[in-house]
């Protein structure tokens, strides 16, 4: 048994994400875990800031979960991830077009990651969000088209995910956690489970 499993004996953790990336990273956490993936809308309003968007979107994927299923042993796990350049979100590009045009624009220039978790349970709420700056190098138009036709990048916010060859080559300096661009800080959520 590892020792995040002995610091959360008797609980049982429930990640409310489809997402394989956070799936993989989970259990590399030495977590073992129930899925559950709630009906959402993945919409927010006008104005917010984008560690705003991302709280709001994590809350309302904790609010869509039906707190009077849950036994108070549960804690659920949401998370939601945006990236963005300048004052735009990029969200999840729609086909090959909208990815191509989000991975030019983060060539050669630096953008933000921030993921935001809700950790729920029948008793409490806690949302917390963590930010990594990545900086891309110019990017060819032969290897942005290498990139979506070989990997599809259409389930990711940005258009890219840092753990495939376009981070490999692509990526010339991240300012902290690797792991939050992937879609789940974990050194911080270890500790917000802890405290939890």
């Amino acid at each position: 048994m590892t020792m995040i499993n002995e610091n959360l004996r008797g609980r049982r953790i429930i990640l409310a994400s489809q997402s394989p990336r956070r799936h993989y990273l989970l259990k590399e956490l030495g977590l073992a875990f129930d899925v559950l993936v709630p009906d959402v809308e993945e919409v927010y309003p006008d104005g917010l800031s984008p560690e705003d968007i991302a709280i709001y979107l994590a809350g309302l994927k904790a609010g869509a979960i039906d707190r009077s299923e849950l036994d108070d042993r549960a804690i659920v796990i949401t998370a939601d991830t945006i990236v963005y350049i300048g004052n735009e979100v990029l969200g999840k590009p729609g086909n090959h077009r909208e990815a191509a045009e989000m991975l030019r624009k983060l060539s050669g220039n630096t953008h933000d990651v921030i993921t935001a978790v809700c950790l729920l349970s029948t008793k409490k709420k806690r949302l917390f969000h963590v930010r990594s700056s990545v900086t891309f190098k110019d990017l060819s138009e032969a290897e942005i088209e290498y990139y979506i036709l070989n990997f599809r990048p259409f389930d990711k916010a940005g258009g890219y995910g840092i753990q495939e060859w376009i981070g490999y080559i692509g990526i010339n300096k991240i300012e902290g956690s690797f792991f939050n661009v992937m879609g789940l800080p974990v050194k911080e959520l270890y500790d917000e489970l802890l405290a939890f």
